[in-house]
């Protein structure tokens, strides 16, 4: 049915009219509220407040015997739906029917607590008890059965490293035992250490010093305890060879520790008398300053080898660098 064009403003008043009428409808429509009776709070599904109950104390195993474990199961309402208990509270005493100390505030939903303190005496029993806190109220525990912390000999848990090591330590063995009866061990070659005496040889044939720095450290750090190592086997080389050593030092310390290495060293080839104690000498404490007086070494002197052992930081790069321009065999080591 086609729609003329007078009856379009008719139909359009119609549909409107409807529609007002509609939302008048929903406006004034009512839920009818269920009767009080039926009403309820939720609180009230909860169960009455109460102590924590089966506590219970025992030596935490796996230690030195500094600790003690306490388990309890939670009071009523502590569970993932009512979450009535804020906090737990733990004592502990000597005596099990007074002198109870407060140790420590747990959180409600927990049911253990282990008590590391270091006033733990081994072989000593102690008594537990706990207390759950519901807002005001505080509600206590039976007290638990004594509990002695005491240290176990072995640890459990590292069964597996014990393996570990008593292979190793048969491998170890045997092969010891193998080295005393004369049989030829292969141990593999270290190309640091072959490089070294190359390197002592290389300057000697050249007929230019040796110079060796050792870092920036002081005598307390492992590379500089490592440079000393190092430094008195390249000074036994270097007497046994008669080529002279430089050794320029950040510290003074490490000055006197490298002074002695040298002469010992010198001293256990029986060339004492050819130790210059001014070549093991103290420039400054300044990094770069220091960085400088080496580089002015290398260029002066000519070194067919460096060393660098020790501590080094941005320095590293300046020093081997002019040691490239001066044509030196480079060996360094650090941690």
């Amino acid at each position: 049915m086609q729609i003329t064009p007078e009856k379009r403003p008719l139909r359009l008043l119609l549909l409107t009219f409807s529609l007002f009428s509609i939302s008048f409808a929903q406006e004034n429509i009512t839920i009818e509220k269920p009767d009080s009776a039926f009403v309820f709070r939720y609180e009230m599904l909860a169960p009455p407040p109460g102590p924590p109950g089966d506590i219970a104390a025992k030596d935490l195993t796996n230690d030195p015997g500094e600790a003690i474990l306490v388990t309890w199961s939670n009071a009523p309402g502590d569970n993932d739906v009512y979450h009535t208990v804020d906090a737990y509270l733990i004592y502990r005493s000597d005596n099990p029917d007074s002198g109870f100390v407060f140790l420590s505030r747990i959180p409600g939903g927990s049911s253990e607590y282990s008590d590391s303190d270091t006033s733990l005496l081994n072989g000593r029993q102690y008594y537990y008890k706990a207390a759950s806190l519901y807002g005001e109220d505080t509600l206590y525990s039976a007290v638990s059965g004594a509990a002695t912390p005491s240290a176990q000999l072995f640890h459990t848990q590292r069964v597996v490293v014990l393996v570990l090591m008593l292979a190793f330590s048969g491998f170890a063995l045997y092969f010891i035992f193998h080295a005393k009866r004369g049989k030829t061990m292969y141990v593999r070659p270290i190309a640091g250490i072959n490089a070294v005496d190359e390197a002592i040889g290389r300057a000697t044939e050249m007929g230019r010093p040796i110079l060796f720095v050792p870092g920036l450290g002081d005598p307390s750090q492992v590379a500089t305890i490592a440079a000393f190592t190092v430094l008195a086997r390249v000074a036994r080389r270097v007497a046994e060879y008669q080529t002279r050593i430089i050794v320029p030092n950040y510290d003074p310390v490490v000055m006197a520790i490298c002074q002695e290495v040298v002469k010992e060293a010198y001293s256990a080839e029986g060339r004492a008398d050819a130790f210059n104690e001014r070549d093991v000498y103290f420039v400054t404490q300044d990094q770069f300053p220091y960085t400088a007086s080496v580089n002015g070494t290398m260029l002066r002197e000519r070194p067919a080898t460096n060393f660098y052992m020790g501590k080094f930081y941005a320095e590293s790069l300046i020093l081997s660098e002019t040691g490239f321009v001066a044509g030196s065999i480079q060996i360094a080591g650090t941690d």
